[in-house]
């Protein structure tokens, strides 16, 4: 398994081995004492799934505030997505700033999103199928985001990203500094 911290490094990139020969290959995608000898002692309690059939969908950036707050390991079973994290922690040094990685189902790349973060993505390919766990249970009363345009957060989406396959729910998110973050920096 590599793992790969990006410049925000509560954020990594992680990508399982894989093991082929003829009739495909062998993964093995989430292995608890592997993670947590990078530091990621997370014990998650949910699986989710999505598909999104447009190019260019949009979702997020969402959050669940504490005491709900998530931390997420997001993998692609189909296609590709441009998968982004933006980091809300009151008082962090990259607070306001921004990750991302393409996500591919022939890559088998994941990405490990901490509490504290807002996150997001954008299908680079048709009929889309994402895979994630999370630490915590979902709490309509904490789910919240941050509008996706955001100028203030200028994130450098691909040029599919058009707003135009956006949910109802996520054309209305507030803008960056329109929110206050529940989340700070803990160093």
């Amino acid at each position: 398994m590599q793992v790969v911290r990006t410049r925000i490094p509560d954020v990594m990139v992680v990508t399982p081995s894989r093991f082929g020969d003829a009739r495909g290959y062998f993964s093995e995608t989430y292995n608890v004492r592997l993670f947590a000898q990078h530091g990621v002692d997370t014990v998650f309690v949910q699986d989710n799934q999505s598909l999104s059939a447009a190019v260019g969908t949009i979702r997020g950036l969402h959050f669940q505030a504490p005491p709900d707050a998530q931390a997420k390991l997001v993998r692609v079973l189909q296609g590709a997505i441009f998968d982004v994290a933006v980091d809300i922690r009151r008082g962090s040094p990259s607070y306001g700033q921004w990750v991302a990685a393409t996500l591919t189902a022939d890559g088998g790349e994941q990405i490990f999103v901490p509490r504290g973060f807002a996150h997001g993505f954008c299908t680079l390919t048709p009929d889309a199928v994402v895979a994630y766990k999370v630490d915590n249970y979902y709490a309509a009363a904490s789910d919240a985001g941050i509008d996706w345009a955001d100028e203030t957060l200028a994130i450098a989406w691909p040029d599919v990203a058009d707003g135009r396959s956006l949910s109802a729910k996520d054309a209305k998110l507030p803008a960056f500094a329109d929110i206050v973050s529940p989340f700070v920096f803990e160093g």
